[in-house]
């Protein structure tokens, strides 16, 4: 079994506070509105696509790190809630969180703001690094790995999101 982790990292009073990771941003498109004039839910997921490139792009995880090694990041899990209704035209902000993290395994929070700061939506993940000629998840090469914990080290010192580790579930009956 390999560990997870979470490194506690207290904000140094010499640095600037820490912040979640800016992994992009987009105009909602026209296309993307449904018959009650809010963003469609599968293009939350698209958006939340795009906050991943991004973010596995800033730790070299992404499409150049396939082409060069064999190995991919593959989503295993993910969890979207819906808080805020965009509209087309509306410019989303992308930010990550990592949460945690092994030799195998990324735990990631995007959040997904509107332009007066409300968020729209949140989405958990849990991704694999997979060797994909062998098929099977292994280790992240260790340059990579580095670079992940230092991510993790910056993102220490943030709150745990609220909505992170949220389940579905029908309210008990009273």
């Amino acid at each position: 079994m390999t560990r997870q982790t979470r490194i506690l990292n207290p904000a140094a009073p010499d640095r600037p506070p820490p912040s979640a990771l800016d992994t992009g941003s987009r105009i909602v498109p026209d296309d993307w509105i449904d018959y009650n004039g809010h963003m469609m839910d599968g293009y939350y997921s698209l958006a939340f696509t795009e906050a991943t490139n991004g973010l596995l792009d800033h730790l070299d995880l992404g499409a150049d790190y396939r082409k060069r090694t064999g190995c991919s990041i593959y989503t295993v899990e993910s969890h979207v809630c819906f808080l805020a209704s965009a509209r087309g035209g509306d410019r989303l902000r992308y930010t990550s969180q990592l949460l945690a993290y092994d030799a195998k395994r990324l735990h990631v929070f995007h959040r997904i703001t509107l332009p007066a700061g409300e968020e729209a939506a949140t989405n958990e993940l849990m991704f694999l690094h997979v060797d994909l000629a062998a098929e099977r998840v292994t280790p992240m090469p260790r340059d990579r790995f580095s670079a992940v914990a230092a991510l993790a080290f910056r993102h220490a010192a943030l709150p745990v999101p609220e909505l992170a580790g949220h389940q579905i579930a029908m309210p008990a009956r009273v």
